[in-house]
């Protein structure tokens, strides 16, 4: 692979480095992982490197015959790994409520989420709880879900004195996105919409989410990181509801965009390694913390964002 952009930064590690070099060395054993959209691209190398790792994986997937896949692929290469699936579905908050009820009453620990399915230039769609679908799916639903799952997280940080770890995997697109950020009042109107812009907008409030769970946790002096991260430019799926865009990708994309290792890095990197573990709201790419757009630093945005989406779960 050509790959333009190999300096490294602060962490010693660059854009060309993979999943499996940024947690070399790294024990997980007695970890417990959940990673959302696990069947392909990112979240499937990510399940496969935690499980090397040591780390019970829980995988959280709409399709659970592609989960069964990906378990299998992994536990041929790993015999020892601890690979498990779920099925949940992010655009519909019962099908997130259901998960994180059944994930509890199971009394597993959780030390780390990573919030890594999403939807990519969606036409106009509304979920089965009446949202636009890239907000419902890339947004809503997570920010349901570790709402969910928060208690457990704070419990298992207490009980085995391990630092618990929330990881959202935003994108560079965010800095796509409508005028002022986020349009609260047209969230569901389709004659604003635009299904780029959707999608940056719901990139954005990964990050305003995780900045905001962060001020939170280190308020109430709890022991769990939050940080978001943009995985690079990666060849998977995501594209596949923009056809013209997804062939360009396709066949260009081996000679100037980053593999599914090298695009797993930075969710590893922040979901694992001993270098973040007193860095919490912020924004990463390429395994170093990197800038984000004004209003991905916009406090009272995040708070706004807070409020909105709590109001739409309850």
């Amino acid at each position: 692979m050509w790959w333009p952009f190999w300096r490294k930064g602060g962490s010693a590690f660059s854009s060309s480095s993979t999943a499996d070099e940024v947690t070399e060395g790294i024990d997980g054993t007695g970890l417990t992982a959940i990673v959302t959209g696990a069947t392909s691209g990112i979240g499937a190398e990510t399940t496969r490197v935690l499980a090397m790792r040591g780390v019970h994986v829980i995988m959280g997937v709409r399709n659970m015959n592609a989960a069964k896949d990906v378990k299998g692929a992994i536990l041929k290469e790993i015999p020892a790994a601890k690979v498990d699936a779920m099925e949940l579905d992010l655009s519909s908050m019962a099908s997130v409520r259901k998960f994180a009820s059944e994930f509890i009453s199971s009394g597993l620990p959780l030390n780390i989420l990573i919030n890594n399915a999403g939807v990519f230039g969606t036409p106009f769609t509304l979920s089965t709880d009446a949202i636009e679908l890239q907000f419902a799916t890339n947004h809503m639903g997570h920010f349901l879900l570790t709402n969910l799952l928060l208690d457990t997280m704070k419990k298992t940080t207490q009980e085995s004195k391990k630092q618990g770890r929330i990881v959202n995997i935003s994108s560079i697109l965010h800095q796509l996105t409508f005028r002022g950020g986020i349009p609260f009042d047209k969230i569901n109107d389709p004659s604003s919409y635009h299904n780029w812009l959707a999608y940056g907008q719901s990139k954005l409030a990964n990050i305003l989410h995780a900045n905001e769970l962060a001020r939170r946790l280190k308020q109430d002096g709890v022991d769990i990181t939050a940080n978001s991260l943009h995985p690079g430019a990666i060849v998977t799926n995501i594209f596949r509801h923009t056809s013209v865009l997804a062939g360009i990708i396709n066949t260009l994309g081996r000679f100037v965009f980053k593999n599914v290792q090298q695009g797993a890095a930075t969710t590893c990197y922040v979901a694992l390694h001993p270098q973040v573990r007193e860095i919490s709201g912020k924004y990463f790419s390429d395994c170093n913390i990197a800038p984000t757009i004004s209003k991905g630093r916009d406090i009272d945005l995040a708070k706004k964002l807070w409020d909105f989406s709590l109001n739409l779960i309850e």
